[in-house]
């Protein structure tokens, strides 16, 4: 059986074989192992820039250069172990974001995705003479066609520019979502519905601009059907993290990949996280204890992000979320799409990919 009839995924000069882009997962959960191995696959790997110099042992003490020296590892190494694609993920609610994404482009990084927030001064502080040049292929994650509207509008107006490409994120995630919570489970803001919204807003920018703009698919895209639905839908990729957290090259612990495998539908919970949004994450010890009304004692000499309250949170998300990556579950939590609890094994990337796209051909031929 043949395995090429996925369509690649073209952004500018770059070019990947296959639609899939790997979802940057944070803290520490895709870095440089993952991201080497999705590209080395025809893939996008992307490296979670957000908290990743937590493993620094100097992170409580400089937090803005542990996460800096981090991040330039990190980028190292992948580009070490593949020549494919490499993207960075970063939050723009990050409170060092100008700092990862300065990073990210000094490196080399091919792409940049940035969430959590509306990236519109970007041009002008990448710039490293003054001038307007867009120095990187930024490409924003939205949830929405109005928050891709204003990114656009913003940049045709100050810059006479358009990103790179654009991910749009359903519901389904895991981890922070860009919902209200009761937006979650209302389907005018499933992705199938959301998707055609910003396609049309886009393609008004792809014409004024005589460029293609990609329009990448995002949450609770599991198989390779999935895949073959979105594309039809009018995405030219789409963007997975959990199939790839129950990977052996994940640079997350057993702990961690097992919490996936081991959990059911009902695990699957939606939180209110620190920082002031909503996020899909696995049941556990640590979220009954936090829901229960229990504070969990922390120190935040940093800050990491913008819209975390220190006063009040009831727990530090970045310790919860480093003590998950390390194998501490119950010292923390692990974020998780809508259809975690489907994997039942922990497999190779390779493998996955080749199911995936033997899914896709067998979906383009019914």
């Amino acid at each position: 059986m043949s395995l090429n009839k996925a369509p690649g995924l073209q952004i500018g000069n770059l070019k990947a074989s296959i639609p899939i882009v790997q979802g940057g997962m944070g803290v520490g959960i895709a870095l440089s192992s993952l991201s080497s191995t999705v590209a080395n696959e025809g893939g996008i790997g992307v490296i979670a820039a957000t908290g990743i110099g937590m493993l620094e042992t100097d992170f409580d003490t400089n937090f803005k250069e542990a996460n800096k020296r981090a991040l330039r590892r990190e980028i190292k190494r992948a580009r070490e172990l593949t020549t494919g694609i490499i993207g960075v993920n970063i939050l723009v609610a990050c409170s060092d974001y100008h700092d990862l994404l300065q990073t990210a482009v000094d490196e080399g990084a091919d792409l940049v995705f940035l969430g959590a927030g509306l990236p519109l001064r970007i041009p002008t502080e990448l710039s490293s003479d003054g001038s307007r040049n867009i120095i990187a292929k930024i490409v924003p994650i939205v949830s929405s066609a109005r928050a891709a509207g204003v990114i656009f509008q913003y940049w045709e107006k100050h810059y006479n520019h358009v990103p790179a490409a654009v991910v749009v994120e359903g519901p389904l995630a895991g981890g922070h979502l860009g919902f209200k919570k009761e937006q979650i489970t209302n389907t005018d803001y499933s992705l199938e519905k959301i998707l055609p919204e910003v396609i049309t807003v886009i393609k008004r920018y792809e014409q004024s601009f005589d460029k293609s703009i990609p329009v990448i698919a995002a949450g609770g895209v599991y198989t390779g059907a999935d895949i073959h639905r979105f594309l039809q839908l009018g995405a030219q990729a789409v963007q997975m993290a959990t199939r790839f957290v129950a990977t052996h090259e994940c640079d997350a612990s057993l702990e961690f990949k097992e919490a996936y495998v081991n959990c059911k539908k009902e695990d699957l919970v939606i939180i209110d996280s620190p920082v002031g949004l909503p996020g899909r994450a696995i049941q556990n010890g640590f979220l009954r204890q936090v829901s229960s009304g229990t504070r969990i004692p922390f120190k935040c000499p940093w800050k990491c992000l913008k819209t975390c309250d220190t006063r009040t949170a009831p727990y530090c998300i970045g310790a919860a979320l480093v003590n998950a990556k390390n194998g501490d579950i119950e010292r923390g939590f692990a974020f998780a799409g809508a259809n975690a609890h489907r994997i039942d094994t922990i497999i190779c990337v390779r493998e996955l990919i080749k199911t995936l796209l033997i899914e896709y051909e067998i979906a383009a031929s019914t």
